[in-house]
C-alpha cells in the first residue's frame, strides 16, 4: 500500500482527507506543519503528498522549495489543494512543484480522478467510487458540520 502525505494544518480537514485516502486503498500519513512535512519527505519520500495551500508560518511555497531541494528522484508528486480559483497561485506553486491541483471542496470521486490521472492509483478504483464520491471535503471552517454524502 503506498503513502499519500497530507499537508494541513486543519485536524478535522486532514481526518477527511485521510478516510477518503484509506477507501482509495493508500496509506495516509498526516503533518500539520510544512516544516514536519518536508522533515517526512526527507526520511520517508512519499510518492504523493496532498498540500494546503494556506499553511501557517512555513507555507505551502517553503515547503515545495523544501522538497524542491531533494534529489529529482526522491521528489514526491505533488497535488495543491486550495480554496480559491487563483491562476496566480496555480503558477507561483506550479514553478515551485506543485504540478498538479485540486479546488476545495472536492469529493473522493475527484480526489480519485486526480491519483488516477498522475498514475498513484489504478483506474479500475473508480468503479468502486460511484458517481457521488461518497466522503466529501466541504469545509469552510472546523466549526462547520461534516457531510458523509455528495457534496
Amino acid at each position: 500500500m503506498q503513502n499519500c502525505l497530507i499537508v494541513e494544518d486543519s485536524a478535522v480537514i486532514r481526518t477527511i482527507m485521510a478516510e477518503m485516502l484509506k477507501e482509495l486503498g493508500l496509506a495516509p500519513v498526516e503533518c500539520g506543519t510544512a516544516t514536519e512535512a518536508v522533515d517526512y519527505c526527507r526520511q520517508d519520500q512519499p510518492p504523493v503528498v496532498l498540500l494546503d495551500w494556506d499553511l501557517p508560518g512555513f507555507g505551502a511555497l517553503d515547503f515545495l522549495r523544501g522538497v524542491g531541494a531533494l534529489p529529482d528522484n526522491e521528489r514526491p508528486q505533488i497535488i495543491l489543494c486550495a480554496t480559491e480559483n487563483d491562476p496566480q497561485q496555480f503558477s507561483l506553486a506550479h514553478a515551485a512543484g506543485a504540478a498538479h491541483h485540486l479546488l476545495k471542496p472536492f469529493d473522493k470521486r475527484r480526489l480519485a480522478l486526480k491519483l488516477v490521472e498522475i498514475g498513484v492509483i489504478d483506474e479500475a478504483v473508480l468503479r468502486t467510487v460511484g458517481e457521488s464520491g461518497e466522503t466529501a471535503l466541504v469545509l469552510e471552517d472546523e466549526s462547520a458540520p461534516q457531510t458523509s454524502g455528495a457534496a
